[in-house]
């Protein structure tokens, strides 16, 4: 009978979940992609976020149209 019973001081050691080390170190690795996804974000809006268009497209709303070619003569 002692065999079915669970004994909780052994799966949890009577902690929260918050008290244990290996949540965090699960938490760990999304939570620096994200931070360094939100870096590279605003480094990019800051750095690239008024360049000028070049090569003669135009910007039309969000959407920046080619030039358009001339037509070849016949």
């Amino acid at each position: 009978m002692t065999s079915k019973t669970r004994d909780t001081s052994m799966l949890s050691e009577g902690r929260p979940w918050w008290q244990h080390r290996w949540p965090w170190l699960l938490i760990l690795g999304p939570a620096v992609a994200v931070v360094g996804c939100v870096i590279t974000i605003v480094l990019a809006f800051q750095s690239y976020g008024d360049q000028a268009i070049i090569d003669g497209g135009a910007r039309q709303g969000l959407v920046v149209a080619a030039p358009a070619a001339p037509a070849a003569p016949r």
